[in-house]
């Protein structure tokens, strides 16, 4: 049997206990998820785009040892602390006998500096790392199918109706991009994984 003393101590740890776990299922709703945030926004704050890699990932066909016409759609993780749940994706084609591919993509800084979020360039290397980030192959078509598929998504692009506009979420953004020209040119078969955060924003086109 405990003394008096001993119980009293007893006590007290049981209600400090209690005021401990009540303080902290008070603090974890309100403050758990900021203070998450604000130690991933920290952990990504030193990332600068400047210094970047965008060096080639070796995964697209060389134009100069392939002939064949080749559509590529490509995803990486996007840039700072979005790559931690989203992705950019974008399309490259290269019709037969062409020595450079041709990329599409939607960037949001461009709206930024009054220019079209839509942009065309021309390289042999389309599959570029995406600002430090390790690109994977989402899509790849090669030879006679590709070949009758690139006239119709170089059709498509110049139809997409967002090429001005960017928004992160829930779009038009990066993803939206390649969603869209998906559902134009059904023959892709283009599926776009979860983390392409704003392909659902294509549909809004119907």
């Amino acid at each position: 049997m405990l003394n008096p003393a001993a119980a009293l101590a007893s006590q007290n740890g049981v209600q400090n206990f209690k005021a401990f776990d009540l303080m902290m299922r008070w603090l974890q709703p309100r403050w758990l998820f900021p203070l998450l945030m604000l130690a991933l926004v920290s952990a990504c704050s030193n990332a600068d785009w400047r210094t970047a890699s965008r060096e080639p990932a070796g995964l697209a066909p060389d134009p100069e040892q392939t002939s064949e016409a080749v559509i590529e759609v490509y995803g990486a993780d996007a840039f700072s602390w979005r790559g931690w749940f989203a992705i950019h994706t974008w399309i490259a084609v290269k019709p037969a006998q062409a020595s450079e591919y041709t990329v599409y993509e939607v960037v949001g800084w461009r709206v930024k500096r009054g220019l079209p979020a839509l942009r065309e360039y021309t390289t042999s290397t389309p599959d570029r790392f995406w600002y430090g980030a390790e690109p994977e192959v989402l899509l790849s078509i090669t030879g006679n199918k590709a070949a009758e598929l690139i006239p119709r998504i170089q059709e498509a692009v110049t139809r997409y109706p967002w090429a001005n506009e960017y928004t992160v979420f829930p779009g038009p953004n990066s993803n939206t991009f390649p969603a869209w020209v998906g559902l134009q040119v059904p023959e892709l078969d283009l599926d776009l994984p979860f983390s392409a955060i704003g392909s659902g924003y294509a549909d809004n086109d119907e």
